[in-house]
């Protein structure tokens, strides 16, 4: 079994991840939200990353602005892995991980785990087993996963995150850097 599997090192100085397909920004306002954000490539404390700023309101009953990558359309087998490894900067506040899974079929519907982005870098690992179900009853199957997203939600704030990776880990991995 592989230590770890690369889904996004920032090499590609695009919004492209390395599993090549595209880092999104997603905001409430797909919902009649007021949220607002935006998604680049960047340069952080010396390190190459993804960007996500943005302004979070709970306006409109809005409250939330994503950084999201599609996995795979019916499914990615991440089941050989403990869980998802990000490196992250940020502004301090709170972030969360969702994953969605092909058995979840509403938008609001994920698997969620919170972090703090301090605002030096740093490593965090989130098991599969700590992620928690999301107004859903559906088990969590990291056999079927479509996507990550990293985000700000739920109450007014603004929003700077960076991520210069992330992947799958498993337990026997080292530190990767």
């Amino acid at each position: 079994m592989a230590d770890s599997m690369l889904i996004d090192d920032r090499s590609s100085g695009s919004l492209r991840s390395s599993l090549d397909s595209e880092w999104r920004l997603v905001s409430d306002r797909v919902m009649g939200g007021l949220s607002s954000g935006e998604l680049a490539p960047a340069r952080f404390m010396g390190r190459d990353c993804l960007r996500m700023r943005g302004a979070v309101t709970t306006a409109n009953n809005g409250g939330f602005v994503q950084m999201a990558l599609d996995l795979a359309g019916k499914g990615f087998d991440a089941s050989a892995y403990t869980g998802v490894l990000l490196q992250v900067a940020g502004n301090g506040e709170h972030y969360n991980v969702h994953l969605r899974t092909s058995d979840l079929q509403l938008p609001w519907q994920s698997y969620r785990a919170g972090f703090v982005a301090e605002p030096q870098w740093h490593e965090l690992r989130f098991p599969f087993i700590d992620f928690e179900a999301y107004r859903t009853g559906s088990g969590f199957r990291p056999d079927r996963l479509v996507r990550i997203g990293l985000v700000a939600i739920g109450r007014e704030f603004n929003a700077e995150l960076c991520v210069a990776r992330t992947a799958f880990y498993s337990d026997d991995a080292t530190t990767a850097e």
